[in-house]
């Protein structure tokens, strides 16, 4: 991964989200409980940047955002790429399955491994890897925040129904 330029903290109806921005480019949302984590900005642009992305998160988490509108980078194998490229693609309010996602990136019996992916998510929210659901839409784990709780409830966020 990139050498961090700037950082930005939120606290969010579901806890403090730290946005980390590379050279321009955010390259990790997640949540953080992190007390003595600094908020800084190496350039007036990073800052900038990061300040934007904190903006949009909290819009979405008021209610008033559907999609994000930020440069981002992912740091990761060409497999973690590709899956999380595909999770992009999936709207506000739209869910897919890790099956589906492993059809897309053209690895169809690769569903476990692209869960490993989806888990790995440097760019939680913003990369909408919560909309990620079992084969018959049930709840699967989730690595950001207090797992399964923090998915549910942006599921419910977006108005998604889930087994």
């Amino acid at each position: 991964m990139e050498q961090i330029t700037a950082r930005s903290l939120l606290a969010t109806p579901l806890g403090q989200v730290a946005i980390c921005i590379a050279n321009g480019k955010v390259v990790e949302v997640g949540f953080t409980q992190a007390d003595n984590l600094p908020a800084f900005a190496d350039s007036e642009a990073d800052g900038e940047l990061a300040e934007e992305a904190a903006r949009q998160l909290s819009d979405y988490f008021a209610g008033e955002r559907k999609d994000f509108d930020l440069p981002i980078a992912f740091s990761g194998t060409k497999f973690q790429q590709a899956v999380w490229k595909e999770i992009q693609k999936i709207g506000f309010g739209k869910t897919a399955t890790y099956k589906d996602l492993a059809l897309r990136i053209g690895k169809p019996n690769a569903a476990r491994a692209v869960g490993g992916a989806v888990g790995a998510n440097p760019i939680g929210i913003i990369v909408g890897c919560h909309r990620i659901l079992g084969s018959s839409g049930q709840l699967t784990g989730y690595s950001g925040g207090n797992g399964v709780p923090t998915k549910i409830k942006l599921l419910e966020l977006e108005g998604i129904s889930f087994k």
